[in-house]
């Protein structure tokens, strides 16, 4: 039976993992400059995201987007696509599921069309998720990689930034919300709550089922 409610929150949700991840992929907090051995130098910050890199001194923050896409690394180049491509497929998911929702009145009473709009809709969040876990587990993997090689140098070193923790949550709103908006749909053509009034035919449902009548003597 589709439910309602579930749909409308499946929707919220997989609108606000939208829009996070839009923050997410267009901020620049993905690394951060870490401070290990001998260095002292605290007054600065470098903040590197896919898009830009940020440099923080005695409290004045200074912004540059990178000069070529070309020239970054191809996991960056890959981070990237991914992102985009995972907005994208949420962008394309948004108007499908608002178009099949129970409670909108786009398709009249095809409910069995809404309802496979609506899965449609909650397969491209949950393939959106899968999109963007990629590049954040992929970017954390090469900051801890790097942190621990001696081979690298300490300026070089960097430290996991607040947007990869706000990214994973991201694939968690676009997971659940995906999940409750196939739920929501499960039975196509089955209403969300029984209608009453008219019984098998149209005919009035009957106030008495025909049971056997008992003769007192």
């Amino acid at each position: 039976m589709a439910n309602t409610g579930l749909q409308v929150m499946g929707l919220i949700l997989g609108v606000a993992g939208w829009a996070f991840g839009i923050l997410v992929c267009a901020g620049p907090w993905w690394r951060v400059s870490a401070f290990v051995g001998d260095e002292l130098v605290v007054s600065q910050v470098l903040w590197e995201g896919l898009w830009m890199t940020c440099l923080s001194q005695w409290g004045r923050l200074q912004c540059k987007v990178y000069d070529s896409g070309l020239a970054l690394s191809g996991s960056a180049q890959m981070c990237r696509g991914l992102c985009v491509l995972s907005l994208l497929l949420c962008l394309l998911a948004l108007p499908l599921s608002v178009t099949g929702l129970k409670c909108t009145r786009c398709l009249g009473d095809a409910h069995e069309t809404k309802a496979r709009l609506v899965q449609v809709g909650a397969a491209l969040f949950v393939l959106a998720a899968f999109f963007f876990f990629l590049p954040v587990c992929w970017t954390a993997y090469v900051v801890i990689r790097d942190f621990y090689d001696p081979n690298v140098a300490a300026p070089l070193k960097r430290e996991l930034g607040p947007a990869l923790y706000l990214g994973w949550g991201v694939t968690i709103l676009m997971l659940v919300g995906g999940a409750l908006l196939y739920l929501g749909s499960a039975s196509p053509g089955v209403p969300a709550l029984p209608v009453f009034g008219r019984g098998p035919k149209g005919n009035p449902p009957s106030t008495a089922e025909s049971k056997p009548e008992k003769v007192f003597v």
